[in-house]
């Protein structure tokens, strides 16, 4: 390794970093097992170096250099991620992407801009609004997140009911391929010129090539916002009002339905005990906000709805993006996760059954819980959340990985999609080859064998060993 370090100190000097602190922050993401095992003494492996090129032409030198040596080389946003796709290990080094940051270009008229792909996604948002417009996408990480990491994990945001994901967002991407040529896509609203190169690099995970700017298609900010909740006996007829609702043409930009022990958890004031909210969020100019409200209003009581206090609402706002460190949970011999699937309407209530009984059932759960968090006119993503206390202290990671098989298995029962949008990383890995299926397997794997035939970029994350 000293040979690699000193030949990208020679050209970036300083900004290859070898201090302890700097290469342990940077050998890990979120994910809840890592944090997990660090705080048992077990902390990932250190990369050798982090590496902070400052502009596009420095990333292409770096891979290029590491392609030639055959060093590994993990892209960094800002370690957000929570499936594992960050794992140190000592022969590799870390691209950091923290000096590919600002606003680009922004094109009134056309409404459009372009991000380094190092931008955190609050920073970008706050740029856009500043003219008029917003980007559509409010991932709950939107403070701890960049875009280019958005666009590798193939994120989804909280409005995404009307706006669309990540992918339905964005206009072109500028990727650094591991031998270090640079590909730069067209700006262009669509396109039929061939396959959509974008494709390729959507939920990748740094393993095909590393983003370096994204380019997206804004949205003028709404004239007018509006927030309204009912309670339902159930899953199921909650489940039922966001179908009818999409499917009849209406398009709130959020849809969030929460099952009982979310429901008494997140609104214990206003939700009824043992009932299900569900939170609208209505956008748009004012006549179409208007109608959109009372329509939906309507849909919602002629399905056993009743209404909930529109105070509902904005304490989701308040609170939506508030989360607690895993080490609080994990000092009193606590272990959990969040686990986002989807599958399509005629089988969301089944696959809600399937997991929160599957789950349950593993040695020392304490709540299994799920809500439905974005929505198409074919179906629905449900996001489960697990917390367990095993006996055995030492017996956490295996309850941990227990849940999640639980979950995994029951999505595979009923024919639903491992995923929605935070990705494989390590902790879905090993569920992506029946996800596939071999062709599909293959095809990925020929995909990576083109793009990066020595395997330099993130090695050990989304594709099967």
């Amino acid at each position: 390794m000293s040979e690699i370090i000193e030949l990208l100190r020679g050209r970036l000097g300083e900004r290859v970093s070898l201090g302890d602190e700097d290469r342990a922050a940077h050998s890990h993401d979120y994910w809840a097992l890592t944090a997990l095992r660090s705080s048992r003494g077990q902390p990932p492996p250190q990369v050798a170096a982090v590496v902070r090129p400052a502009d596009t032409s420095e990333v292409s030198w770096v891979l290029a250099r590491c392609h030639e040596t055959g060093t590994p080389v993990i892209p960094y946003g800002l370690g957000s991620g929570v499936c594992g796709a960050i794992m140190g290990r000592p022969d590799a080094v870390v691209l950091s992407l923290e000096g590919l940051t600002g606003l680009h270009h922004l094109d009134e008229h056309n409404g459009t801009a372009r991000f380094g792909a190092g931008t955190r996604g609050s920073d970008a948002e706050a740029a856009v609004a500043a003219e008029g417009f917003t980007l559509g996408h409010q991932p709950q990480s939107i403070g701890v997140s960049t875009v280019g990491g958005w666009v590798a994990t193939r994120a989804s945001g909280q409005f995404s009911t009307a706006y669309g994901n990540i992918e339905d967002l964005i206009t072109d991407i500028e990727v650094v391929l591991a031998d270090g040529r640079v590909l730069r896509t067209a700006t262009t609203p669509r396109s039929s010129t061939g396959p959509d190169l974008r494709q390729l690099f959507l939920g990748s995970e740094g393993t095909l090539g590393v983003i370096t700017e994204v380019g997206f298609s804004l949205i003028r900010r709404p004239e007018s916002t509006a927030g309204q909740a009912f309670h339902f006996v159930d899953m199921e007829a909650g489940l039922e009002a966001i179908r009818v609702v999409v499917q009849s043409g209406w398009a709130p930009p959020v849809a969030r339905l929460y099952d009982p022990r979310e429901s008494l958890h997140h609104f214990p004031e206003d939700c009824p005990e043992g009932r299900c909210a569900l939170l609208w969020v209505h956008e748009g100019p004012v006549p179409r906000v208007e109608v959109e409200v009372d329509a939906v209003a309507r849909i919602c009581a002629d399905l056993g709805g009743e209404s909930l206090n529109p105070s509902t609402v904005d304490q989701w706002f308040e609170h939506r993006n508030r989360v607690s460190p895993w080490e609080s949970f994990f000092e009193r011999g606590i272990v959990l996760d969040t686990i986002e699937v989807g599958c399509s309407w005629d089988r969301a209530g089944e696959l809600y059954r399937r997991a929160v009984s599957s789950c349950s059932r593993v040695d020392g759960v304490l709540s299994v819980s799920a809500h439905s968090s974005h929505s198409y006119r074919a179906g629905t993503a449900l996001y489960f959340t697990f917390l367990a206390r095993p006996d055995d202290g030492s017996l956490m990671e295996n309850t941990y990985l227990e849940c999640w098989a639980a979950v995994m298995d029951a999505v595979g029962e009923v024919g639903g999609v491992i995923s929605h949008h935070h990705g494989i990383g390590r902790v879905r890995r090993g569920y992506l080859a029946e996800q596939l299926g071999p062709v599909g397997l293959d095809l990925l794997r020929s995909i990576k064998g083109a793009l990066d035939p020595r395997a330099i970029l993130n090695p050990g994350a989304l594709i099967p060993d």
